[in-house]
């Protein structure tokens, strides 16, 4: 039985992911980013991948990149998106203090790592966030990227 498909050939979609490398694109370092969340491409074919799972081929004309891409990655471009910010896996740094019952458990200025994207919020978009050992919800307006620090060069010789 055929699987059914969402999109079609020619239909524009918006990746709701960061596409990475899973190592099937040449000449690109496995890991490295291909594709940011929020870009928009154009089907221009569609395939499977183990027989189960539906592969659309989009074409980020911009980028001039094609990128297989699997159903729960794309949505049609016209849907509602809102962009964020911050993206998982980036440091972001706390513009204000943050507490749990009192207590503060990051201050200004911690740094810490965006675990999730919650972009359907009521008050816009927030984050789960780790700082340290606590996952706490914060507000984007709360957030700045963190700044990366330069360690001392440890290899310099010792007089």
């Amino acid at each position: 039985m055929p699987l059914r498909t969402e999109f079609n050939h020619g239909d524009s979609v918006r990746v709701i992911r960061n596409l990475r490398n899973d190592g099937t694109y040449p000449g690109v370092a496995t890991g490295e980013l291909l594709v940011r969340r929020g870009r928009v491409g154009t089907v221009i074919e569609i395939g499977t991948f183990l027989q189960d799972q539906i592969i659309y081929s989009v074409h980020f004309l911009e980028l001039d990149l094609i990128v297989g891409c699997r159903e729960g990655e794309v949505i049609s471009a016209d849907a509602d998106w809102t962009p964020s910010r911050f993206e998982s896996r980036d440091k972001v740094q706390a513009l204000r203090s943050f507490a749990v019952d009192g207590e503060v458990v990051a201050p200004v200025g911690s740094v810490g790592e965006v675990l999730k994207v919650m972009r359907d919020m009521p008050n816009g978009v927030h984050y789960q966030v780790i700082f340290a050992d606590r996952v706490l919800c914060v507000p984007e307006a709360s957030l700045q990227l963190a700044m990366s620090v330069t360690e001392p060069d440890q290899t310099a010789i010792q007089p």
